[in-house]
């Protein structure tokens, strides 16, 4: 009876329990199908035995990929785009010697703001492909002066009929606020030691003081020296065809008839106008075209992950530490480097027994000086476990990165690397006068003088103004002390190197600041060369992104053109946001206000 009274309710349960189990299957079915078209869509498709290798990087160029947010992710993105210089430069260096590649095709045109030192990393790159007998070419439809900087490394450049070259010089513009800080009643306290250390000149004067404007002059002059001295040379043009062009353009744009991409071609900057069917024919004269009438044209992304197996795996480890952005106290949010996260990542490539020696990577105007110390005690850490140091300078290595640097070994940069500015400052704001003006009282008690000191909400005491110039001068002499003994020179001659100064690298290397001039392939020799060993290849040393943000990259559409806001909006709020990442306990500085040129 019982069995009777139950069974429909077995036979229920019988068919959700099957329900259940094929929709299971039914999901992981999908889960599965969805993998493999993942992996059958991102597979690299055998690359033709005859093709051009196009290099189109799509963005600013950087040391490492700066990690998205998640907002950045939900939004639909990957954050700014970004491309990797040390990919761009593998991967000419790989079709050098590559028979399947014919030739190499700089494309510059979504190439984004970059700096001098690292587009001219890939020009030599480019001069080393051209020894292979293998022609290059560049093609955009118009060009920006870092745009046109890179192509002219080619053998032939070629623009659409209706672009232009803009090639304008070198200039540097900071925003000063003390006007507008006087208005509101804001005072700013500054102490700081070393005459050229000018980062805190925006907040405390109306322009630029005359110490400031003369060196910033002189780093203006002398990397566009070396820019108009590498694009003389392969253009095969006289400087002073390229000064009548940059000074001149009005006068040059109207002999063209108003026609800038005729002037490109008369001042020689450009070889030939071609529209894009133009482009397209003249690859396929040059190419051929394969069976389905498609040019036979590999990106950069492709030809990467088909030579990935190209890296030598076996032998010592060097690793390469890139440390990029602002200097924090900590383990700081992504694109900055903390100095507690960069410190902990030292201590196990130290204790990692395949690990030979390491190379930091720097790209940094510096930051907090107690997070710079502490990365240097580690580095000094990595030394006395026997394993050298070789410190790589890239685009900016200055104040608080080179701090970092005075612990390696050996120090390396481009020749138009910004460097050195060996100084410290303090800043602090005091905002009593406007919450005065508002009605806004602040009271309280404390229990010795320096109590409270630090309140922006009440006027700075003597005795705190003191204490912070006598801090800011003992660790100005602490840096110092550091640059001497690491180049074995007198406390004197650091201290006339120093004093906030910013010299380019060929300027710092001349004065016994840099060791060596070279890039990031050459700094990894010396380090094996250091290490004594003579098998070895490169171990990347990187925090691994969250899992939530590895998750949402990968599942997430790839990056969005940047929006159109007005770039010196932008600067104006990248400078904001730096601000509020200033963390150091002491609130001393060593950072330098040199943007990469």
């Amino acid at each position: 009876m019982w069995r009777f009274i139950t069974a429909p309710f077995r036979f229920l349960w019988a068919a959700v329990d099957g329900t259940r189990r094929v929709l299971a299957n039914l999901l992981l079915l999908i889960f599965l199908l969805i993998i493999f078209a993942a992996w059958w869509a991102g597979r690299t498709p055998p690359l033709p035995a005859k093709a051009a290798l196009v290099v189109a990087p799509v963005g600013r160029l950087v040391e490492a990929a700066t990690p998205p947010s998640p907002s950045d992710l939900l939004a639909g993105g990957r954050g700014v785009a970004e491309v990797q210089l040390d990919d761009v430069l593998q991967t000419i260096r790989r079709a050098k010697a590559d028979s399947r590649i014919q030739m190499l095709v700089i494309a510059p045109e979504r190439l984004g703001p970059s700096s001098v030192s690292k587009l001219a990393a890939i020009r030599d790159e480019i001069a080393s492909f051209k020894e292979s007998g293998k022609p290059v070419y560049a093609y955009a439809g118009r060009f920006n002066q870092s745009q046109y900087y890179l192509a002219s490394a080619a053998d032939q450049v070629f623009m659409a009929p209706d672009g232009y070259a803009l090639v304008q010089g070198l200039a540097a513009y900071n925003t000063f606020y003390k006007r507008a800080l006087d208005q509101l009643g804001v005072k700013v306290h500054v102490f700081r030691a070393g005459k050229y250390k000018s980062f805190v000149e925006p907040y405390t004067r109306e322009g630029m003081s005359e110490e400031n404007r003369a060196m910033t002059q002189g780093l203006l002059d002398s990397v566009w020296a070396n820019l108009k001295a590498d694009v003389s040379s392969t253009r095969q043009l006289p400087e002073e065809a390229i000064d009548t062009y940059v000074n001149d353009y009005r006068s040059q744009l109207a002999a063209a008839g108003g026609d800038p991409a005729k002037m490109a071609v008369d001042g020689g900057l450009v070889d030939r106008l071609l529209d894009s069917n133009e482009w397209e024919a003249f690859l396929a004269g040059q190419l051929g075209r394969n069976a389905d009438g498609d040019l036979p044209l590999v990106g950069m992304e492709a030809y990467l992950g088909d030579t990935r197996h190209w890296f030598p795996r076996e032998g010592a480890g060097i690793a390469v530490l890139t440390l990029q952005g602002a200097i924090v106290d900590g383990d700081g949010p992504p694109g900055t480097v903390g100095g507690a996260a960069v410190s902990q990542m030292l201590h196990e490539l130290r204790d990692n027994d395949r690990i030979k020696a390491v190379v930091l990577r720097i790209d940094s105007p510096g930051g907090s000086a107690f997070a710079a110390e502490q990365i240097r005690v580690a580095v000094e850490g990595v030394r006395a476990a026997g394993k050298p140091v070789v410190a790589s300078m890239s685009s900016v290595a200055a104040s608080g990165g080179y701090w970092i640097a005075t612990g390696a070994d050996e120090v390396w940069a481009y020749p138009m690397t910004l460097t050195g500015s060996i100084g410290v400052f303090g800043l602090f704001p005091d905002i009593s006068e406007p919450l005065d003006a508002l009605g806004i009282d602040v009271d309280g008690v404390r229990t010795a003088p320096l109590a409270g000191a630090l309140d922006p909400r009440r006027p700075l005491s003597d005795d705190a103004r003191d204490a912070l110039q006598l801090s800011v001068e003992h660790t100005y002499t602490q840096f110092i002390q550091r640059v001497s003994k690491a180049r074995k020179i007198s406390i004197s001659e650091a201290d006339a190197l120093g004093q906030g100064r910013v010299w380019t690298g060929a300027e710092a290397k001349a004065r016994g600041l840099v060791d060596q001039l070279g890039g990031l392939d050459q700094a990894v020799a010396a380090a094996a060369r250091l290490a004594n060993v003579s098998d070895y290849h490169r171990v990347e040393a990187s925090e691994p992104l969250p899992l939530r943000l590895q998750l949402l990259k990968e599942f997430l559409p790839d990056a969005r053109a940047s929006s159109g806001v007005a770039p010196w909006v932008s600067r104006v709020m990248q400078e904001a946001d730096q601000l509020l990442n200033w963390n150091d306990p002491a609130n001393l500085y060593a950072h330098c206000l040199c943007e990469p040129l």
